[in-house]
C-alpha cells in the first residue's frame, strides 16, 4: 500500500497537459491499488476512481487535508466514465481489487464511495453480495468530493446536475486536433499539389485553407457554439457548420475554380465538417453508445454519397 500526497508536482501538470494534446494518451496512468491519502484509519472514508492518471490526480488534489483511502481500478488508462461505458469500471473490477487489496482488513467500515459518472458500470447488489461493501455515489465532479464528504456524505441535488460548459467541451478539442494531425497533414498536402499543379499555387492555397478550415468547423466550431446550432444530430449541427465555412470560402476563393469544382468543394467541405462533429458525440453527456450507432448509420451513408458526388463534379471540371 502506498502514501501518496495531495500536492501535485510540475511534472504532473505537464503530464496533465500533454495528455490534452493526445501525446502519450494512451499510457497515461498509475498502477492500481489502494492508496492512503494523508493518515487515515480504520473509519476513514473510501473514494474509487480509475487509474487515468489525470482522473487520480485531480481526486488527490481535490482533496487536500483529508485523510483517506483511495481505491484505484484497473481502467487501462480510460477515465471513470468512458471506462464505465466500456465495462472496465465495473461490477467484476471493483469486486477484485476490494479482494486483492485486502481492503476488509484495512478499514472497520462497509462503505465504497464511487462516482456517479461509474454508475452505469457497477451493479451495487452484486458488490454488496460478493464483499459486503456498500456502494454510495458521491457526486458528478470531483471538485464537489470535499463538500460530500464535510455535510456528512450526502450528495446536494447541484452534485448529480451534468453540465457541459464551455470550458468543458473546449477540454476535448485539443485531442481530437492532435488524434486528426496523421490524416490531415498528408491530405492537406495533398490538396495544395493537387491546386498548384492543375492551376496554380494560389488555388492550392485555397484549397488546403478550405480543408483545414472544414476541419475547425467540425472540431472547434461545433463544441463552441454546440447549443445554438440547430438540430440535434452532431453530424447536422456540424453540415451547418461546414456550410458557414463553405459559404464564407467560396466568397473568398471561389473565383479560382470552376462552378462544378466550387459546388464539390461545397459538398466536401460540409461532409468533412459534419465527419468531425460526428467524432464529438463520444466526447459528449448528451449521447448514449447506442445513439451514437444509430447517428453514425444515418450519418455515413449520406457522407460516402456526397464524396462521390465530389469526385464525379470534379471530375467534369477537370475533363470537361
Amino acid at each position: 500500500m502506498a502514501r501518496i500526497s495531495s500536492r501535485l508536482r510540475l511534472q504532473d501538470h505537464l503530464g496533465r497537459w500533454r495528455v490534452r494534446w493526445g501525446i502519450g494518451r494512451n499510457s497515461y496512468m498509475v498502477p492500481p491499488g489502494l492508496y492512503a491519502l494523508g493518515s487515515p484509519g480504520p473509519e476513514s472514508p473510501v473514494v474509487v476512481t480509475a487509474n487515468y492518471k489525470v482522473s487520480y490526480d485531480l481526486v488527490r488534489s481535490s482533496l487536500d487535508g483529508q485523510n483517506l483511502w483511495l481505491l484505484v481500478l484497473e481502467t487501462y488508462g480510460i477515465n471513470v466514465w468512458c471506462a464505465a461505458g466500456k465495462g472496465s469500471f465495473g461490477t467484476a473490477e471493483l469486486i477484485r481489487r476490494v479482494q486483492r487489496t485486502g481492503l476488509g482488513q484495512v478499514i472497520n467500515h462497509r462503505t465504497l464511495l464511487l462516482p456517479i459518472l461509474g454508475a452505469p458500470g457497477v451493479a451495487a447488489h452484486e458488490v454488496a453480495r460478493q464483499t459486503g461493501f456498500e456502494v454510495r455515489y458521491a457526486a458528478i465532479r470531483i471538485a464537489d468530493l470535499p463538500e460530500f464528504l464535510g455535510n456528512g456524505m450526502n450528495t446536494t441535488p447541484a452534485m448529480r446536475e451534468l453540465t457541459f460548459t464551455l470550458s468543458e467541451r473546449l477540454a476535448v478539442v485539443p485531442v481530437e486536433l492532435v488524434l486528426s494531425l496523421r490524416f490531415t497533414l498528408p491530405v492537406a498536402a495533398l490538396v495544395l499539389t493537387i491546386g498548384w499543379w492543375s492551376q496554380d499555387f494560389s488555388a492550392g492555397v485555397a484549397g488546403c485553407i478550405a480543408f483545414l478550415g472544414a476541419i475547425a468547423a467540425g472540431a472547434v466550431v461545433v463544441p463552441v457554439l454546440l447549443p445554438w446550432l440547430p438540430g440535434v444530430s452532431f453530424a447536422f449541427k456540424g453540415m451547418v457548420s461546414g456550410l458557414l465555412w463553405s459559404g464564407f470560402w467560396v466568397q473568398w476563393a471561389g473565383k479560382y475554380f470552376s462552378l462544378p469544382a466550387v459546388v464539390g468543394a461545397i459538398l466536401v467541405l460540409t461532409t468533412v465538417s459534419s465527419f468531425y462533429a460526428l467524432n464529438f458525440t463520444g466526447s459528449t453527456p448528451f449521447t448514449s453508445r447506442s445513439g451514437v450507432r444509430k447517428e453514425m448509420r444515418a450519418a455515413l451513408p449520406m457522407m460516402a454519397v456526397a464524396l462521390l458526388m465530389t469526385a464525379v463534379l470534379w471530375l467534369w471540371a477537370f475533363f470537361f
